[in-house]
């Protein structure tokens, strides 16, 4: 029996002389000439084909040399591949991998050509080129920086708020009133940073921030405030806060734009069926877009309601019927007793989705898929409802015509009615003649019940 055993520098071919005493000889080694053809048949291997270096190595070695023993491999596929390429007999199984333990620790004594040094270095340089092979390694495709995206979008809203919030508490002491004119927090925030004291709000142009309706009523009731007065360093205080705020406000959205333009590279089909922020928010909580790509899509129905999920199922109710599906504007869409429906649909297309955008061997971005997908949605969400939808469907020939109908049968109807008998309406009997009748039938049973004890002492009487 032979043996195959593949190193990071070839192919080594070895005679297995006593298995048991662990007694092996080199039969052949093949090097590899550069890196790239090392990639190609390591690529090879892990994927259980034989190469056609490995297929040229065992014709010269094996086939040439006229062996006939059967050849021992690590791998079930490799050995059928190998069967089928160069009909050569091959051995897999319990027995065969011990064989091939001793092997390899004694595989720098039998391959003497090769030090420990380049062999280590091979093997370094052999793994990076195979996990970004095996990654497909490229800088548009990397879905961890939707995830950080993501991540950090949140977090800023959440800081966001907690600012806006503190500045319109800090700043009410001043020009309380100015929360009910102003509602929108940053046009709120720009008006602190810009204006400062409510004399800066009367003299100051406000047309870039507010509208004219809202700039005129602001000054008016700037004029008249209730508002206590406020200290200069407090002010400068509460305008840095506020220019802190509106800066930030100014990053979110251009992190925003980067999340959109990094989905649009890496998920394209993705994003076309359920927009930028939800697609990176599945990609978030799946971990991955590849792991995404595996999911079930029950499981892309649910995410983001595991909590709800497991809390339903130990309390035996009603499951969730979505998670963060639910934010997309075809489910919004929806009336409520369609949102469901519309939550397994639109599962189902974004799971098929995300397994094109993951696979996909092409470099280009393309929402082909995606958009056909979406149409499809469409076209279930109208049927569902055919008022509702991106655009109100119009009224084809057909339902002119049923409405037309209706119209003239209903009229019919309302005609009938009004040549038809008046109705006669019966009033119902007054709740004191009922209460009579109720308390004359009472008086009757326990009458009735008083009777019957004599009778029955009787009877007893006599028995005695």
């Amino acid at each position: 029996m032979h043996a195959l055993y593949e190193l990071p520098t070839g192919y080594a071919l070895l005679k297995v002389v006593n298995p048991d005493k662990g007694k092996f000889k080199l039969a052949a080694f093949k090097p590899f000439r550069d890196t790239k053809e090392a990639l190609e048949s390591v690529t090879a291997l892990v994927d259980g084909t034989c190469s056609k270096g490995l297929e040229k190595f065992l014709k010269k070695n094996y086939v040439g040399k006229g062996i006939k023993d059967e050849l021992a491999v690590w791998d079930v596929k490799l050995g059928k591949s190998i069967k089928e390429k160069v009909e050569i007999p091959c051995v897999h199984g319990d027995e065969v991998n011990e064989v091939l333990r001793t092997v390899s620790h004694q595989i720098k004594e039998l391959v003497d050509s090769v030090s420990e040094t380049t062999n280590n270095q091979a093997s370094l340089a052999l793994a990076h080129n195979l996990a970004r092979y095996k990654l497909k390694f490229s800088p548009d495709k990397i879905d961890l920086m939707i995830i950080q995206a993501i991540a950090l979008m949140d977090d800023l809203d959440k800081e966001l708020n907690t600012y806006v919030m503190r500045v319109k508490e800090w700043y009410g002491w001043h020009f309380p009133e100015m929360q009910k004119i102003v509602k929108d927090n940053i046009a709120y925030a720009k008006v602190v940073r810009d204006c400062k004291t409510r004399k800066g709000i009367m003299s100051a142009d406000l047309s870039d921030i507010l509208d004219e309706e809202t700039e005129a009523t602001l000054k008016e009731v700037a004029a008249v405030s209730m508002g206590s007065d406020i200290s200069t360093d407090d002010i400068d205080n509460v305008t840095k806060l506020a220019r802190e705020s509106v800066e930030m406000q100014d990053y979110r959205e251009q992190l925003g734009e980067y999340l959109r333009h990094r989905m649009q590279a890496i998920a394209p089909n993705l994003t076309a069926m359920v927009g930028e922020l939800v697609g990176a928010r599945l990609v978030s909580k799946a971990g991955s877009l590849l792991q995404l790509a595996k999911h079930p899509a029950s499981t892309v129905q649910l995410l983001g309601a595991e909590k709800a999920l497991f809390k339903a199922l130990k309390a035996r109710e009603a499951t969730p019927k979505y998670g963060l599906i639910f934010n997309t504007s075809l489910i919004g869409q929806a009336q409520k007793e369609h949102k469901g429906k519309m939550a397994r649909v639109l599962a189902a297309k974004t799971s098929l989705a995300a397994r094109i955008d993951s696979f996909n061997q092409d470099t280009t971005a393309s929402a082909e898929a995606g958009n056909a997908y979406r149409e499809r949605v469409e076209a279930r969400l109208m049927s569902l409802d055919g008022s509702v939808g991106f655009g109100l469907r119009k009224k084809t020939k057909t339902d002119k015509k049923g409405d037309e109908t209706y119209n003239r049968e209903e009229k019919q109807a309302d005609a009938d009615a009004s040549k038809a008998e008046p109705l006669v309406f019966v009033e119902d009997k007054p709740k004191k003649e009922k209460k009579e009748k109720k308390e004359k039938k009472e008086k009757k049973r326990k009458a009735e019940d008083v009777d019957e004890k004599p009778a029955k002492k009787s009877k007893k009487s006599k028995k005695e």
